[in-house]
């Protein structure tokens, strides 16, 4: 199928067809890329089961966040408890996955944890309309600090970890590593599934240096 736009150039034509050979390529390469990903080992098994504390208090261990699934994704947001407000990248990337949530929650279990006490965090739910995010507390539990969340001098990180259960064990299955190698560029770790990004990438201006 030959694709043409009303009075475009020639030039523009011939551009537009060499970009979209690199396109179909990188789609391709994504598609290898995501391959490699499901075809890892199991990762360790956690080295404690996490009492996350829910909004009202109560504890949640992380292996009852699966729920129904048997896959599990946490975001660990940048809001430690010196913070005077959430990091305005992982706001933005959060309020892209409020509007998402309920689609992903078909598939896999999904949650957000902070280094923030309950009390901080339900404000900060009633603050952002975050109503529909699973928040958690992740204060005292180790947790960020053991995925890389969390430097050892306690600067907040923004990173995302997958979990698989494993009959009654729970193994870690990948991490948003991408954000601690070396680059040019802002890290884009988690780039792929952030909509604000990729739309900004087909624009004439770009990403530009701009940020939420």
């Amino acid at each position: 199928m030959t694709v043409q736009f009303p009075n475009e150039s020639p030039d523009y034509r011939a551009a537009r067809t060499a970009l979209l050979r690199a396109e179909v390529d990188l789609r391709s390469q994504i598609e290898a890329v995501a391959a490699k990903r499901r075809a890892l080992p199991m990762g360790g098994l956690i080295p404690t089961d996490y009492a996350f504390k829910g909004l009202d208090g109560t504890a949640r261990p992380l292996s009852s966040l699966f729920g129904e699934h048997d896959t599990l994704a946490i975001y660990s947001l940048m809001y430690g408890p010196k913070a005077t407000g959430p990091c305005p990248m992982c706001s933005a990337f959060l309020d892209g996955m409020t509007g998402q949530v309920s689609h992903i929650s078909k598939r896999m279990a999904f949650a957000v944890v902070a280094e923030s006490n309950p009390e901080r965090l339900s404000a900060l739910q009633g603050q952002m309309a975050w109503q529909d995010l699973p928040l958690l507390s992740a204060d005292g539990t180790g947790y960020q600090t053991d995925y890389l969340a969390q430097s050892p001098d306690g600067d907040q990180l923004p990173m995302m970890n997958v979990f698989v259960r494993d009959g009654d064990d729970v193994r870690h299955f990948w991490g948003s590593e991408m954000f601690y190698a070396p680059s040019d560029w802002h890290p884009r770790h988690v780039d792929s599934i952030w909509p604000l990004w990729n739309l900004l990438d087909l624009t004439p201006q770009g990403r530009g240096d701009w940020m939420p």
